[in-house]
């Protein structure tokens, strides 16, 4: 009886101190695991404050660097209305400027009523197509230098140079391969004069609408030269001569 009492004893004691062992373990899972979460909660406060205030740094200095791009912009924009303030003031025309305006109004004159020519005395079908581009190009200078010269007040001419008359006439007596020939000589050597003088008159004016027309002109006598020598009638002899003309002295 002793030895099983003595057995049951040790055994009841094994047990209990299996259960407080295992109850210590517990309670150190238990103590570990709160501590984790404390310092988990802890480190987690911080950064959410980081977060808000990092957002709201974030926002503050957005909205900091959106309010300069709009006093910028405001700025640039009140700097843009102060020049374009200052274009819409008078601005100069000068002689160069006057001058241009006249020559284009006297181009006008005498090559529309040429490129009408064309379709009458004209052989080669070239020079009759020539002929129409000089109608067409001229016709839509010849308006706008109306109104350009009107609204800087520049009085322009309503005839031809004597020589630009006398050009017509020779063309109005021509016929067949001599009106051709007479025809894309002539004009192409005008044309070589007047576009060097259009470069000139774009690089050095002051004024928007005499550039706008310096540009429109350019576009239309390089269309012009390229009809002419499309000819093919075009003499060694009229490049000679524009040559001399546009060279500087």
């Amino acid at each position: 009886m002793r030895s099983n009492r003595s057995a049951a004893a040790s055994t009841t004691s094994r047990t209990i101190g299996v259960v407080l062992a295992v109850c210590a373990v517990i309670a150190t899972v238990l103590i570990v695991t709160r501590g984790g979460d404390e310092e988990a909660s802890a480190s987690q406060t911080p950064a959410g404050t980081t977060a808000q205030n990092g957002y709201g740094q974030s926002g503050t200095e957005g909205y900091g660097h959106s309010s300069d791009a709009g006093h910028g912009a405001a700025a640039e924009g009140s700097a843009a209305q102060g020049g374009q303030a200052e274009r819409s003031g008078p601005q100069p025309v000068t002689e160069v400027d006057k001058t241009f305006l006249v020559a284009v109004r006297q181009a006008g004159l005498w090559e529309i009523p040429a490129g009408r020519l064309a379709q009458t005395n004209a052989s080669s079908e070239a020079v009759k197509r020539a002929g129409l581009h000089l109608m067409d190009g001229h016709s839509k200078l010849d308006q706008l230098v109306r109104e350009d010269a009107e609204i800087l007040g520049v009085p322009i001419p309503d005839q031809a140079t004597p020589e630009q008359q006398g050009w017509v006439k020779q063309m109005e007596n021509a016929r067949g391969a001599e009106f051709d020939r007479i025809f894309a000589n002539l004009l192409r050597a005008s044309h070589g004069k007047i576009f060097a003088t259009i470069g000139e008159v774009r690089a050095a004016s002051q004024n928007d609408l005499i550039r706008r027309h310096a540009r429109q002109a350019n576009q239309t006598v390089l269309d012009h030269l390229e009809v002419l020598e499309d000819t093919g009638l075009v003499d060694s002899a009229t490049f000679a001569e524009v040559e001399e003309a546009v060279t500087p002295k």
